[in-house]
């Protein structure tokens, strides 16, 4: 059993590819979407504090518009939905609720869930700036690969888009400076084959000390 669920893990990292040619006539529900962000949200955070968010566009002339503030990019339009996500530099007020949910399921005793709250309300509101960004940045990366593979192993494709205007992006949907627009991720399904890469091979990566 191990072996098969290891060997389908790996397929799908190999079978996933940006793609950038979408078939217009697949319309991906919002059910599923939610699907697909909540097991995506299941990724590693800093202190399980969970700093992202995501506006799931997929209305055809708001795609149109959101096409214009992404430089042009085909995808944006073509494909079912772009999911943005955004990093929450100001994931310390999720504290009480992350470990309140976790007590409330069973997985840690009041006390511990006390000491935690207390621990994270000693750091995290008091961090520079800057730290948090990085922390919102880090984990919102994670985030965002895990969407991709999800999709993936739901017979769907993606292409993550980093070129962007940040401001436009927030002015055109009211983002509190609260939020950072990370990525926009396209999701649908291939028109065409999607360009293939090589990688550098892991050997020459790696330091073994």
């Amino acid at each position: 059993m191990t072996t098969a669920t290891s060997q389908n893990i790996s397929d799908i990292i190999r079978e996933r590819h940006s793609v950038r040619k979408y078939d217009t006539n697949v319309k991906i529900s919002r059910e599923e979407i939610v699907e697909i962000l909540e097991e995506a949200t299941l990724a590693p955070s800093s202190s399980n504090l969970q700093p992202w968010r995501f506006i799931v566009i997929d209305d055809q002339e708001t795609k149109k518009e959101l096409r214009q503030i992404a430089y042009n990019q085909e995808p944006v339009e073509t494909s079912s939905a772009v999911i943005a996500v955004l990093g929450d530099k100001e994931m310390f007020k999720n504290i009480e609720k992350v470990y309140r949910s976790s007590f409330d399921a069973g997985f840690m005793d009041e006390a511990n869930m006390h000491r935690l709250i207390e621990s994270a309300n000693r750091t995290y509101p008091h961090a520079p700036e800057e730290v948090l960004k990085n922390i919102a940045s880090f984990d919102t990366g994670l985030v965002s690969m895990q969407l991709m593979l999800v999709a993936k192993a739901k017979g769907y494709d993606t292409v993550p888009m980093a070129g962007f205007d940040k401001q436009k992006f927030m002015d055109k949907f009211q983002v509190s400076d609260r939020y950072m627009p990370m990525v926009l991720i396209a999701l649908g399904k291939a028109a065409a084959p999607a360009f293939k890469t090589t990688r550098i091979p892991a050997v020459e990566l790696i330091d073994f000390i």
